[in-house]
């Protein structure tokens, strides 16, 4: 009889869960789940995702560490979304060579542009360490304690990797919420080149207007190039003598393309859902979102107005734009979601459900308490909105913020053992009047959003009093009198003037509300963590009969579904969009800033025939699709296979009536968005006449 009460909980719990949901590690995907993805149209051994000499994964890669990518030739050309590359793009624009207006081709090997600090890493092995972690006696100890234990076994595995090929380093995560831990073993590769772009106007079709929409056409894509050390075909530093990299293994591309139902797998880097978390987790995110939403829309009010007023400014901001903008949306879509659906009711459902399961086995009794979550989730709520008034309004915001915290937080030493701060020249990377109108915008809006003066920083007396509420004033005065924007000068700590400059000052001020709300927040983070990861662990033992997967991490994970559209509200999605649509939308570009582009553009995608390119099966030149893909941030640039491991396309965004993904999959609205890999090629041809690249790809 218990057996059976638990089923039927079970089943009620799961009942809105589809075999397409999850984000599943590869070395140990459920038997359950690969069966089930035969059944869907996956027609090759197991071998061939992850263990053989040809394993599919062996093309995949980490793009940089914020998103994913394919090697998809002999000769380690890599694809991924142009969102993903756009500020390599950017970097090498200048307003006579505007490669993000214009487009960028290198036509040979030598015309490959190289990028700083950005890499590939490809996965070598994964394997559970859970066993050896949990010997430690983790389960017992603080938040800090369990992220040093953690950081210093990770240093000390690396040290033992490294000893035995010193091409590779290795990362120590927890998964499960805590109640596993697994070691990856990667190699990156350091000297990344880029090779193809197309120009703003089709990589970012559609801007803000389309973003997070459906139907979409943007034709998201970039190419780079891996270089390795000539003689050992391994990672090395940039280097002009470096060669092309020859990969193990590289995914071959598919123009046979696909239909409603056809089988589509991505592999990617997904970076962080939370499908665990309590309800009461989610009534904080909620509000999080409603404050990030409010604060980049001021943001980027100030960024669009300088960026319309000048080219140099636009190149300059165009990807800090890009990157604001992208989760202010998403941040307005996943509270939309969350009402929409009644998530938060619906956890709380669950949560019941989970009560009742252990009142009636005893399971996890005196350890999960939710009166006590709820408690301490009301206690913090207050904090969290401050704390994210505080992050979006000073963190990785205008330059001299980010230089004044930097300065607070990270110092260096010469050979006489004093303590300094420089900051490199980078004047290029941002305007100094549009820098200014951010800082003004961004101090106003704190004031009037955090009420609680004791995390309102000192200097708002000082803005009152000394420059008679003028924020301009002050922030003309800071800017003007601070050393911290002296580039390629060092700053000494013990100099009696470092002290009094005025931007050190607005800094350390700055900084110690950040503190100030770090030290109230510790007080209840540890409880709260404990709740939550035994909150999961409860889960994982209630069901133990279904495979479960762990949140993304940004860890390399398969996802499966079916190429398929949705319905909602009595309109159909269709699953994929074609020329015409996309012509259609140039047409209004006089009107709609976003659907602009250039006449050659409208030629292309107002041809009658696009021979080789189109589906075989509609005739059509079929742009973009949709598929049950489980994805998220991070997934960007994941390549999307058929059931024979071949490419068909390349994930860029999900769908706006599923943006509560990250906490719930809908299994009935949630779709991955795809760009086609045969509009890809075409654009490569017909625009780009990368006819050295296309041979290359075969």
């Amino acid at each position: 009889m218990k057996k059976l009460i638990i089923s039927l909980l079970t089943l009620a719990a799961t009942q809105t869960m589809s075999a397409d949901e999850g984000m599943w590690t590869l070395y140990n995907l459920p038997q359950a789940v690969y069966e089930t993805m035969k059944t869907e149209g996956y027609q090759l051994p197991y071998e061939k995702l992850y263990q053989a000499d040809d394993a599919i994964m062996k093309s995949v890669v980490n793009f940089s560490g914020y998103c994913s990518g394919v090697v998809v030739s002999p000769d380690g050309l890599v694809f991924t979304n142009h969102h993903c590359g756009f500020e390599a793009i950017r970097s090498h624009s200048t307003v006579e060579h505007d490669y993000m207006l214009n487009g960028f081709y290198a036509k040979t090997f030598e015309e490959e542009l190289p990028n700083k600090d950005m890499f590939v890493s490809f996965m070598v092995e994964q394997k559970d360490v859970t066993e050896q972690i949990m010997a430690m006696g983790i389960e017992k100890m603080t938040g800090k304690r369990r992220g040093e234990l953690l950081d210093s076994l990770e240093n000390a595995w690396s040290k033992d990797v490294k000893a035995k090929d010193s091409t590779l380093r290795l990362e120590l995560k927890p998964f499960y919420e805590g109640n596993r831990y697994y070691a990856t073993t990667y190699r990156d590769f350091r000297d990344l080149r880029l090779v193809f772009a197309i120009p703003k106007s089709m990589g970012k079709f559609g801007g803000e207007t389309d973003n997070w929409m459906w139907p979409r056409q943007t034709c998201d894509f970039s190419v780079f190039r891996i270089y390795a050390d000539p003689k050992t075909n391994g990672p090395a530093d940039y280097s002009k003598d470096n060669v092309p990299y020859h990969p193990q293994h590289w995914a071959r591309v598919s123009m046979d393309g696909y239909q409603e139902g056809s089988f589509s797998m991505t592999m990617g880097y997904p970076g962080s859902t939370s499908r665990y978390l309590s309800s009461y987790g989610i009534e904080e995110r909620y509000a999080e979102n409603a404050i990030r939403a409010q604060v980049r829309g001021v943001k980027q009010e100030v960024m669009k107005r300088h960026m319309d007023a000048s080219e140099a400014v636009r190149i300059k901001y165009d990807s800090k734009y890009a990157h604001s903008s992208n989760y202010w949306k998403n941040s307005i879509g996943m509270n939309k979601c969350i009402d929409s659906i009644g998530l938060i009711q619906q956890k709380q459902r669950f949560e019941q459900q989970l009560q009742a399961w252990m009142d009636s086995t005893g399971h996890f009794k005196g350890q999960l308490d939710f009166q006590q979550m709820a408690r301490l989730y009301k206690q913090r709520l207050h904090l969290s909105k401050v704390y994210m008034n505080w992050m979006e309004s000073f963190a990785r915001n205008e330059e001299l913020t980010v230089r004044a915290l930097r300065a607070e937080r990270t110092e260096k030493k010469d050979k006489k053992e004093r303590w300094y701060v420089e900051f490199e020249d980078n004047r290029e990377t941002f305007d100094l009047a549009t820098d200014k109108d951010i800082l003004v915008a961004m101090l106003k809006n704190y004031r009037e959003h955090v009420t609680d003066t004791r995390y309102l920083p000192a200097f708002y007396q000082t803005i009152d009093t000394e420059f008679g509420g003028s924020y301009e004033r002050f922030v003309e005065k800071l800017y003007k009198k601070s050393k911290l924007m002296k580039n390629n000068k060092r700053l000494y700590k013990a100099k009696k003037s470092y002290g009094k400059d005025m931007g050190v000052v607005y800094g350390r001020e700055v900084y110690k509300v950040f503190t100030d709300l770090k030290e109230q927040f510790a007080k209840v983070r540890d409880s709260i963590d404990y709740q939550e990861r035994v909150l999961c662990a409860a889960k994982l033992r209630m069901e133990e009969d279904l495979p479960h997967y762990s949140d993304a991490n940004f860890t390399m994970r398969l996802s499966y579904g079916q190429v398929r559209e949705y319905k909602i509200g009595g309109w159909n999605s269709g699953y994929y969009t074609a020329a015409p649509s996309m012509h259609k939308k140039m047409l209004k570009g006089d009107k709609i800033e976003d659907y602009r582009v250039e006449p050659v553009m409208k030629e292309l995608m107002g041809a009658s025939n696009f021979a080789p390119y189109a589906d075989p099966k509609t005739g059509e030149m079929q742009l973009c699709f949709l598929t049950t893909n489980d994805i998220t941030g991070g997934n960007s640039g994941s390549p999307m296979f058929d059931g024979q491991n071949r490419l068909i396309g390349l994930a860029f965004d999900g769908n706006w009536d599923s943006l509560s993904s990250d906490i719930f999959f809908d299994s009935q609205l949630a779709r991955c968005i795809g760009v086609d890999i045969r509009y890809v090629l075409f654009m490569m041809d017909k625009w780009g006449h990368a006819d050295r690249l296309l041979k290359e790809i075969k």
